[in-house]
């Protein structure tokens, strides 16, 4: 019989490819959507469309506990991965009150209902080097103390206290992944990669003539979202639960990023990035590094994209939607 799990926040960038990674070691798949999503599959479900069919959807919320509880006695998953949350930073600088609901309760009520339900179930708690924020030392690891910057930040460091005390105080499969920056072609447009490469291709379709963008000087441990949820799969076959910190041990700057997409397209940046100040954080990390030591000994676990071809696989399928061949020779355009 195939091992059931249950994904909260499928319909985003890890959520899909963890289900697809999932589905290709035959796992029977569920997830939790909010009923709006059921409603509007076309607008809302847009990353796992192809998997529709594939995988069972059940309209829940993570601020309604006997919502869950239902889910769960319906299902009875043997895993359970919680990456469900509002995730933007800066969205959480200006609505710091649902942020902390929506994060701290959710991770809570999912924890309490596993306990009532089925108390066996394996679970994963997505935390992020967020969490680690001004940074006291570097590269950050499990042992590093968190320092958070923004009330997502906080709200993870809660879920990642929370888990831990459900593991400590029942003897639950609990564990957390603290993931540094990883990201796809399939990250939010609201996220600084995904900002960049999607605004390069409306430049390099004609739609538009610059970009606006924060802190240039920004550093971050960037890897692609499809290594990073094998980690999350590995945690949860571990006997014993713990949390590691999940990262390629590099670090490169936006500017970096913007510099390595641009020239992939052979454009100078310089005439189109526009540094906008009102796009800086109030609070800004300025260095995330993670050392994964821990993961690689016990998980067995490396980051197999490298910097430049996570780049340029973001403008690669950024440009194919906005209906330019990638790769192509940069010299026949003539932006």
């Amino acid at each position: 019989m195939s091992a059931r799990a249950l994904i909260t926040g499928i319909t985003g960038q890890d959520g899909s490819y963890l289900a697809e990674f999932l589905l290709s070691r035959g796992y029977e798949v569920h997830g939790i959507v909010r009923r709006v999503a059921v409603e509007d599959p076309t607008r809302r479900l847009g990353r796992i469309a192809h998997l529709i069919g594939k995988v069972q959807l059940h309209a829940a919320s993570l601020e309604s506990f006997p919502s869950l509880c239902n889910v769960l006695r319906k299902v009875r998953p043997q895993e359970c991965y919680h990456l469900a949350a509002q995730s933007f930073v800066s969205y959480s600088f200006d609505d710091e009150f649902s942020t902390l609901n929506t994060n701290v309760n959710g991770t809570h009520y999912m924890l309490a209902a596993l306990k009532d339900e089925v108390p066996e179930c394996r679970f994963y708690f997505a935390g992020s080097s967020e969490m680690f924020g001004k940074v006291e030392e570097i590269p950050q690891t499990e042992r590093t103390r968190f320092h958070p910057r923004s009330a997502y930040g906080i709200s993870k460091v809660a879920g990642f206290e929370i888990t831990r005390n459900y593991r400590e105080a029942y003897g639950m499969h609990a564990s957390s992944g603290i993931l540094f920056n990883h990201e796809s072609p399939r990250r939010g447009f609201e996220f600084v990669t995904r900002k960049i490469t999607y605004g390069l291709a409306q430049i390099m379709a004609g739609k538009s003539d610059q970009l606006r963008l924060g802190n240039l000087q920004a550093k971050r441990d960037w890897g692609h979202a499809r290594d990073y949820v094998e980690a999350m799969w590995l945690m949860l076959q571990q006997d014993q639960a713990d949390d590691y910190v999940i990262a390629t041990g590099e670090t490169h700057s936006v500017d970096e990023f913007v510099k390595l997409a641009f020239g992939s397209v052979g454009l100078d940046p310089n005439r189109y990035v526009i540094v906008d100040e009102q796009l800086f954080r109030p609070a800004e990390v300025n260095l995330l590094i993670g050392d994964s030591a821990r993961a690689r000994s016990i998980l067995g676990w490396q980051a197999r994209t490298n910097f430049e071809e996570l780049v340029r696989e973001m403008v690669a399928a950024d440009c194919l939607s906005a209906g330019i061949e990638y790769p192509f020779a940069a010299a026949a355009h003539t932006h």
